[in-house]
């Protein structure tokens, strides 16, 4: 009997309070899609760290005719003799260097047609400006630093590039990102938690009435919180419920197409999947359901005197 009083006691407030729950839900819902977001988005910083680390790649870019300016470079294109003990010192830092490709001018100007296709400057650029040179695979990428060293200001050497700059900046523009969406979050969170003191204040002084009869006959106090705990509690579960298909929406068609099917190159691919929303599933349930229960129970102990 207890049972299916408190289960109509809840049916109850939730139809007299339909506008509140769906507040609370919605608010449940933007701050724990903005959680799950931040930290999906520091799991794709940590995965794309590790996935692109290992492809970073040294360019040696060698001197051509109109290389100006560049001491390395005061006789003008790189010599066959200069290129060839570039060569062999990369050689000489075998096993550091586990692959050495070689791009002629004339393949690098293909591939630079190729790529800037319909670019307006295309017809700017000549054969003569592409500059020949070595891509370097390390078989430890964190010490590219060591062949940058070797090979700046070297003789026929007009540039050496690596990639760690360009990612660098990539991955602390990400953590930006998430650290943004995580202390939105927050907000969302301090947001969802007024909103939930200030709903079961009005709901519960809305039934001061059945409140009050439960006192007279002996209601413990358990009794009369748990109506108002289990209403909270299942709207932010549902709250959470939406969040966590709203993420899995968002990853299944949104990330997943615009990195892999917008990019015909494979040059850009997303890390994490779906599978990465459903293992942060359980931390947003459990965040919501301690949300919603603490602060049920003590805007209650505070408000509601039993």
């Amino acid at each position: 009997m207890r049972i299916q009083f408190m289960l109509g006691e809840i049916a109850n407030g939730v139809r007299r309070n339909a506008s509140m729950i769906v507040s609370v839900i919605l608010v449940s819902m933007i701050s724990l899609f903005f959680l799950g977001s931040g930290l999906l988005a520091q799991r794709e910083v940590s995965l794309a760290k590790g996935y692109w680390y290992d492809k970073v790649e040294v360019s040696i870019f060698m001197c051509t005719a109109q290389s100006t300016g560049v001491p390395s470079c005061a006789d003008g294109k790189v010599t066959p003799t200069q290129q060839s003990q570039v060569k062999r010192d990369l050689e000489s830092m075998r096993p550091l260097v586990q692959e050495i490709y070689y791009e002629s001018a004339d393949q690098a100007y293909k591939r630079f047609t190729t790529q800037f296709k319909n670019s307006p400057y295309l017809a700017q650029v000549s054969p003569a400006a592409m500059p020949s040179s070595y891509r370097v695979k390390l078989s430890d990428p964190k010490r590219y630093d060591d062949v940058v060293n070797a090979f700046s200001g070297a003789q026929g050497v007009e540039a050496v590039s690596d990639q760690h700059n360009v990612l660098n900046t990539f991955f602390s523009l990400l953590k930006v990102v998430s650290i943004g969406a995580v202390g939105l979050a927050v907000v969302m969170v301090i947001c969802a938690i007024l909103l939930i003191t200030t709903t079961i204040r009005q709901v519960a002084f809305s039934r001061r009435r059945q409140v009050g009869i439960m006192r007279l006959v002996g209601a413990s106090a358990t009794v009369i919180y748990l109506p108002f705990v289990i209403e909270t509690l299942l709207a932010t579960l549902v709250g959470a419920a939406l969040a966590i298909g709203l993420l899995w929406a968002t990853v299944h068609y949104g990330i997943a197409k615009l990195f892999n099917g917008q990019s015909g190159n494979g040059d850009l691919i997303s890390l994490i999947g779906v599978n990465d929303v459903w293992s942060i599933t359980p931390w947003l349930l459990l965040g919501a359901f301690v949300l919603a229960l603490v602060t049920s129970w003590i805007t209650l102990r505070r408000y509601l005197k039993v």
